[in-house]
Protein backbone atom coordinates (compact mmCIF):
# COMPACT_ATOMS: atom_id res chain seq x y z
CA UNK A 1 0.00 0.00 0.00
CA UNK A 2 1.19 3.39 -0.87
CA UNK A 3 0.52 6.72 0.75
CA UNK A 4 0.81 10.23 -0.22
CA UNK A 5 0.60 13.22 2.72
CA UNK A 6 0.71 16.49 1.41
CA UNK A 7 -0.20 19.82 3.29
CA UNK A 8 1.29 23.25 3.95
CA UNK A 9 4.01 24.09 6.23
CA UNK A 10 3.28 22.68 9.82
CA UNK A 11 0.15 21.38 9.37
CA UNK A 12 0.62 18.18 11.20
CA UNK A 13 1.69 15.73 7.84
CA UNK A 14 4.39 14.61 9.70
CA UNK A 15 3.02 13.67 12.87
CA UNK A 16 -0.15 11.81 10.49
CA UNK A 17 2.37 9.76 8.73
CA UNK A 18 4.82 8.93 11.51
CA UNK A 19 1.37 7.59 13.73
CA UNK A 20 0.38 5.74 10.25
CA UNK A 21 3.71 3.15 11.17
CA UNK A 22 2.29 2.62 14.83
CA UNK A 23 0.59 -0.72 13.92
CA UNK A 24 3.53 -2.25 11.94
CA UNK A 25 5.38 -4.99 13.48
CA UNK A 26 7.93 -4.86 10.74
CA UNK A 27 10.84 -3.24 10.08
CA UNK A 28 9.79 0.22 9.78
CA UNK A 29 12.55 2.77 7.79
CA UNK A 30 12.48 6.13 7.99
CA UNK A 31 13.75 8.12 4.77
CA UNK A 32 15.59 11.50 5.97
CA UNK A 33 15.71 14.01 2.59
CA UNK A 34 16.62 16.94 4.43
CA UNK A 35 20.46 18.28 4.17
CA UNK A 36 21.92 19.60 7.58
CA UNK A 37 22.26 23.19 6.09
CA UNK A 38 22.38 26.08 8.69
CA UNK A 39 20.43 26.02 12.56
CA UNK A 40 16.82 26.07 11.08
CA UNK A 41 17.51 22.62 8.56
CA UNK A 42 19.35 21.73 12.30
CA UNK A 43 16.51 22.41 14.37
CA UNK A 44 13.96 20.82 11.99
CA UNK A 45 15.97 17.55 11.86
CA UNK A 46 16.56 17.69 15.41
CA UNK A 47 12.46 17.96 16.46
CA UNK A 48 11.50 15.25 13.47
CA UNK A 49 14.54 13.02 15.66
CA UNK A 50 12.40 13.75 18.69
CA UNK A 51 9.23 12.73 17.47
CA UNK A 52 10.53 9.43 15.99
CA UNK A 53 12.60 8.57 18.72
CA UNK A 54 10.54 5.72 20.01
CA UNK A 55 8.75 4.46 17.09
CA UNK A 56 11.08 1.56 16.36
CA UNK A 57 12.42 3.58 12.99
CA UNK A 58 15.77 2.55 11.74
CA UNK A 59 17.01 5.98 9.46
CA UNK A 60 18.42 6.10 6.49
CA UNK A 61 19.64 9.40 5.11
CA UNK A 62 19.45 9.44 1.94
CA UNK A 63 19.43 13.11 0.15
CA UNK A 64 19.70 12.43 -3.41
CA UNK A 65 19.19 9.04 -5.56
CA UNK A 66 16.19 7.79 -3.71
CA UNK A 67 16.79 4.82 -5.99
CA UNK A 68 19.67 3.74 -4.42
CA UNK A 69 18.59 3.46 -0.95
CA UNK A 70 18.91 -0.30 0.84
CA UNK A 71 14.78 -1.08 1.97
CA UNK A 72 14.70 -4.40 3.58
CA UNK A 73 11.43 -6.37 1.64
CA UNK A 74 8.32 -6.20 3.14
CA UNK A 75 9.47 -3.05 5.49
CA UNK A 76 7.29 -0.21 6.12
CA UNK A 77 8.98 2.99 4.78
CA UNK A 78 8.37 6.37 5.33
CA UNK A 79 10.00 8.95 3.38
CA UNK A 80 9.99 12.61 5.17
CA UNK A 81 10.03 14.72 2.95
CA UNK A 82 9.63 14.94 -1.45
CA UNK A 83 10.28 18.46 -1.33
CA UNK A 84 13.73 18.32 0.08
CA UNK A 85 14.53 15.41 -2.35
CA UNK A 86 13.25 17.29 -4.94
CA UNK A 87 15.46 20.28 -3.78
CA UNK A 88 18.48 18.60 -3.56
CA UNK A 89 17.86 17.08 -6.77
CA UNK A 90 17.59 20.03 -8.27
CA UNK A 91 20.26 22.24 -6.63
CA UNK A 92 22.80 19.90 -5.36
CA UNK A 93 22.63 17.92 -8.07
CA UNK A 94 22.46 19.79 -10.35
CA UNK A 95 19.67 18.48 -12.46
CA UNK A 96 17.07 20.67 -14.22
CA UNK A 97 14.05 17.98 -14.19
CA UNK A 98 14.52 15.08 -12.00
CA UNK A 99 10.90 14.14 -12.25
CA UNK A 100 11.17 10.97 -13.53
CA UNK A 101 14.53 9.53 -11.38
CA UNK A 102 11.95 10.57 -8.61
CA UNK A 103 9.19 9.07 -9.53
CA UNK A 104 11.25 5.72 -11.19
CA UNK A 105 13.46 5.46 -8.01
CA UNK A 106 9.61 5.74 -5.77
CA UNK A 107 8.53 3.24 -7.72
CA UNK A 108 11.65 0.63 -6.76
CA UNK A 109 10.86 1.52 -3.12
CA UNK A 110 7.05 0.72 -3.58
CA UNK A 111 7.97 -2.99 -5.08
CA UNK A 112 10.19 -3.75 -1.82
CA UNK A 113 7.87 -2.60 1.01
CA UNK A 114 4.94 -3.70 2.13
CA UNK A 115 3.61 -0.09 2.94
CA UNK A 116 5.36 3.27 1.97
CA UNK A 117 3.82 6.58 3.05
CA UNK A 118 5.63 9.88 1.68
CA UNK A 119 5.08 13.27 2.94
CA UNK A 120 5.15 16.29 0.68
CA UNK A 121 4.70 20.01 0.18
CA UNK A 122 1.77 22.04 -1.22
CA UNK A 123 4.48 24.65 -2.37
CA UNK A 124 2.27 26.36 -5.41
CA UNK A 125 -0.99 28.37 -3.69
CA UNK A 126 0.22 31.16 -3.45
CA UNK A 127 0.26 32.44 -6.48
CA UNK A 128 3.45 34.37 -6.34
CA UNK A 129 6.19 34.63 -9.29
CA UNK A 130 9.18 33.83 -7.97
CA UNK A 131 12.83 33.47 -9.89
CA UNK A 132 13.28 30.72 -12.87
CA UNK A 133 14.73 28.54 -10.37
CA UNK A 134 11.82 28.74 -7.63
CA UNK A 135 9.32 28.53 -10.61
CA UNK A 136 11.04 25.21 -12.14
CA UNK A 137 11.13 23.63 -8.42
CA UNK A 138 7.93 24.61 -8.20
CA UNK A 139 6.70 23.26 -11.57
CA UNK A 140 8.97 20.09 -10.45
CA UNK A 141 6.74 19.54 -7.32
CA UNK A 142 3.84 19.81 -9.48
CA UNK A 143 4.46 17.55 -11.76
CA UNK A 144 6.41 14.61 -8.31
CA UNK A 145 2.90 15.61 -6.66
CA UNK A 146 0.37 14.37 -9.33
CA UNK A 147 2.39 11.56 -10.61
CA UNK A 148 2.89 10.18 -7.11
CA UNK A 149 -0.76 11.15 -6.23
CA UNK A 150 -1.59 8.44 -9.31
CA UNK A 151 -0.20 5.55 -8.38
CA UNK A 152 -0.89 5.78 -4.49
CA UNK A 153 -3.78 4.27 -2.61
CA UNK A 154 -4.17 6.93 -0.32
CA UNK A 155 -3.82 10.72 -0.71
CA UNK A 156 -4.27 12.22 2.35
CA UNK A 157 -4.07 16.01 2.93
CA UNK A 158 -3.65 17.48 6.79
CA UNK A 159 -5.14 20.96 6.63
CA UNK A 160 -4.98 22.41 10.40
CA UNK A 161 -3.52 18.83 12.27
CA UNK A 162 -6.95 17.59 10.52
CA UNK A 163 -6.41 14.76 7.75
CA UNK A 164 -9.19 14.77 4.76
CA UNK A 165 -9.01 11.73 2.19
CA UNK A 166 -8.71 13.16 -1.10
CA UNK A 167 -8.70 9.65 -2.75
CA UNK A 168 -8.72 6.32 -0.85
CA UNK A 169 -8.90 6.34 3.32
CA UNK A 170 -7.58 7.36 6.41
CA UNK A 171 -7.05 4.43 7.83
CA UNK A 172 -5.47 5.64 11.40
Amino acid sequence: MMTLVSGGSKCGKSGYAEKLSEKFTGKKIYIATMQPFGQEAEQAIARHREMRKNKNFLTLEQYTDIEKAKIPENSFVLIECMGNLCANEIFSSGMENPTEKIISGIQEIKKRSEELVIVTNSVSRDGKEYTSETMNYIRCMGEINRKLAEISDNVIECIYGIPVALKGKIYV
